[in-house]
């Protein structure tokens, strides 16, 4: 088998190798556990449980990140997709409701911004809203770009609801170990085998480089035809032993080291995540119903570990009810996410920092493409391709808008934030920055995740356009105010109707 420098295999090695011609279930075997690990075992269960065998192999000795905490609105789809109730869900896994993320201290100190979930405002066919409110800026017709976002005004009031037609966006703050051994509990009732033990080994064929079985430390050989690898930043399969590479994106995002800790909760929590920009890195607060998690990113070249640890215990509120703990780790992603017959999910196919809160986000994503793509009568070259494809697609979007955050700011207090701004960023970012910054517009390319968060976060961090489009010069200026004036006071009359957030968590999931 011939294998180039970045671990792909040449075409023949990847015809059908595994073609199951006489029908018998495929043997699925996920390496690890964890968030990432246990979203896969459920899916693969619940909604391929007849047509595959399922093992998943854990060690018990072995501990996880545990700190993805906050998450975004998709993952109301997958827990649909697998018929989870919400309010088990939520009791279960002691989590409060989030409608975006409060950024304070990122445009400059002691300003912030809260970029919401929801939609800004009502487009037209030629224009987006953003054109509309730019001209009453202008004329002092507008105020704050947020007050025209239904979800922003409702998470600054600490208020929430279910509203008919998925009227009010929203994701979860969670606990990320209970929520394993949630969807752990989906997929044993669905038939999973779990396997307590270390892997010591993985075998390889010599034939066409695919992972033949795993070794266990109590001498047990697990064999299989689909591998999936959540051994987290090891990536036990997919890069110790199949050399798939890893491209390097610390260039655009420094940060390589966060802080976790967990407090008390002292205060009733809000519906929405604190991201909190220090000296070289940021502070996240993620409130659930029991407790507050907290942690920080930051760059090991500008702060100590040393340092990082007294800002966060400096700036947490409540009594610790852990030890503090340094995760270290590099940004960027695993060449291919599916390279021969092994598919790398979470920490094992590379990583974003937290800062969108989009690190389940991806898992969920390969797992439902993997489902759609599942291979039943065996792994075809042009499924890996169309799959490492996509997940290119998404990764990168989600990556130039975390660096988006980092970039676009009037900070210059300390070397690290001079550095951010200055910095070389990808050039589909600066088209982005630049068509914005010229003509107000924003586009959405494909299926990619963001829409209108690009701009809000891009007016949020002070990018404001040079120009509006002229279909906005059609509307007399009575009926321009007329306009901002309806949305605004619509939203308001909604946010009233809304009971506060702690009052539905106790009664909807308490």
């Amino acid at each position: 088998m011939s294998m180039s420098s970045s671990g792909q295999a040449s075409n023949e090695s990847v015809k059908n190798p595994t073609k199951n011609t006489d029908k018998k279930k495929q043997r699925v075997v996920i390496a690890g556990g964890g968030t990432a690990g246990w979203m896969a075992a459920a899916a693969f269960t619940r909604l391929l449980g007849k047509e595959i065998d399922v093992t998943l192999i854990e060690s018990s000795d072995i501990g996880t990140v545990g700190v993805g905490e906050a998450t975004i609105p998709t993952l109301v789809f997958f827990h649909k997709l697998l018929k989870i109730s919400e309010q088990e869900f939520m009791a279960a896994t002691n989590a409060t409701f989030k409608l975006g993320i409060n950024f304070e201290n990122w445009k400059a100190l002691d300003h912030a911004y809260l970029h919401a979930f929801g939609v800004t405002g009502k487009d037209c066919w030629a224009a987006g809203f953003q054109h509309f409110w730019m001209r009453g800026l202008k004329e002092g017709l507008a105020t704050d770009f947020g007050d025209y976002c239904l979800e922003r005004k409702a998470a600054e009031a600490n208020k929430f609801a279910h509203l008919p037609n998925n009227g009010l966006n929203y994701a979860f703050h969670m606990d990320a170990t209970k929520y394993a051994m949630f969807l752990r509990n989906i997929a044993e009732k669905e038939g999973l085998t779990r396997i307590d033990a270390t892997i010591t080994d993985v075998a390889v064929r010599e034939n066409d480089g695919f992972i033949e079985s795993i070794t266990l430390n109590n001498g047990d050989v697990v064999e299989g035809d689909i591998f999936i690898d959540c051994t987290g930043f090891r990536g036990l399969l997919i890069e110790k032993a199949l050399h798939t590479g890893y491209e390097d994106w610390s260039h655009w995002l420094p940060c390589d080291r966060a802080v976790a800790v967990q407090t008390e909760s002292v205060s009733t929590p809000v519906a929405f995540t604190r991201s909190i920009a220090r000296e070289a890195g940021w502070q996240w607060r993620i409130p659930l119903q029991n407790r507050v998690g907290n942690g920080m990113v930051f760059c090991s070249q500008y702060l100590s570990e040393e340092e990082a640890v007294s800002t966060l215990m400096a700036n947490i509120e409540g009594k610790a009810i852990n030890d503090s703990r340094v995760i270290h780790f590099r940004t960027g992603r695993r060449r291919k996410q599916w390279n021969r017959n092994c598919l790398a999910l979470g920490l094992a196919s590379g990583f974003l920092e937290p800062l969108e809160s989009t690190s389940i986000h991806l898992i969920q994503q390969n797992i439902v493409r993997f489902l759609r793509m599942f291979p039943v009568d065996g792994i075809v070259e042009e499924d890996i391709n169309e799959f490492n494809s996509q997940a290119n697609f998404d990764i990168e979007h989600i990556r130039d808008f975390i660096i988006l955050h980092y970039h676009v700011t009037d900070r210059t207090d300390t070397p690290f934030w001079r550095h951010c701004r200055q910095m070389d960023i990808p050039d589909s970012l600066r088209h982005r920055i630049e068509l914005f910054k010229k003509t107000g517009r924003v586009f959405r390319e494909g299926s990619e995740l963001f829409d209108d968060s690009w701009q809000q976060v891009m007016i949020g961090q002070g990018l404001m356009p040079q120009s509006y489009h002229p279909i906005v010069d059609t509307m007399s200026r009575q009926e321009l105010e007329i306009l901002l004036n309806g949305i605004r006071q619509n939203i308001t009359r909604a946010v009233d109707k809304l009971p506060p957030h702690k009052d539905y968590l106790s009664r909807y999931c308490s």
